[in-house]
């Protein structure tokens, strides 16, 4: 079942419908619907009913979903009670709060070390998680069994650091430089630009200042309200 291949946009939503699921879970409700779950999340309800479907008969019409079985369904799915191991490149500043935040929200991802090359970082610890020099990367992802890195590093060092990271044995690489990095197809990355993000944002606040204005079937960034696959 973890196998089963999905869209890529149903995949990145899989998540908020379990974290969504959990709050449910945790108040004793029983039940939900599309209906409900689209004015929770701002997901149309034709799109959750879609997501749900590539995964098999989940709920039933007039009833909706069972919220204990399709919380299960999830856990199992995204593998919840799989912890998985992560190390961030990069302790400046936006290195240095990631490392503070450590996935306060998730009980399945962690960030176990981070690496620097900065004498004054090397050796520290940031709210428990310490601080290596580059040298000691394989080292340390042999021994916690990680595939997946944070980059935080300056941008002209971000495509050889990617290279080191990869050669080091990591499958993917969050990217939170500018640079668009370069990698083998095996290996997946996925870009986070602070910078076009907040463009995006103010770009929809100024042309589309409420849901009504966008055109029909338009995808706005402010809410996540999805019509359509990508």
């Amino acid at each position: 079942m973890g196998e089963q291949k999905i869209p890529q946009v149903t995949a990145k939503r899989l998540p908020l419908y379990y974290r969504y699921l959990e709050k449910l879970h945790a108040i004793g409700k029983q039940r939900v619907s599309s209906a409900d779950l689209s004015d929770a999340l701002q997901i149309d309800p034709a799109t959750i009913r879609r997501d749900f479907s590539y995964l098999g008969e989940l709920g039933k019409k007039g009833y909706g979903y069972n919220v204990t079985y399709l919380l299960q369904f999830l856990r199992d799915f995204l593998k919840q009670d799989e912890v998985t191991n992560v190390v961030l490149v990069g302790v400046g500043n936006l290195g240095t709060a990631l490392l503070r935040y450590n996935f306060y929200r998730s009980h399945n991802t962690k960030i176990v070390a981070g690496f620097d090359q900065d004498p004054a970082k090397i050796g520290t610890d940031i709210d428990g998680i310490p601080v290596y020099s580059m040298d000691r990367l394989q080292e340390v992802i042999q021994l916690h069994n990680v595939e997946v890195a944070i980059l935080t590093v300056p941008v002209n060092v971000a495509q050889s650091t990617a290279q080191f990271l990869v050669e080091a044995g990591i499958r993917g690489i969050l990217n939170f430089t500018p640079a668009r990095l370069t990698a083998p197809p095996q290996v997946r990355i996925h870009n986070i630009d602070l910078t076009i993000e907040l463009q995006t944002l103010i770009y929809f606040l100024k042309n589309f200042p409420s849901d009504e204005e966008a055109e029909p079937g338009e995808t706005n960034a402010l809410n996540m309200k999805e019509t359509g696959e990508e």
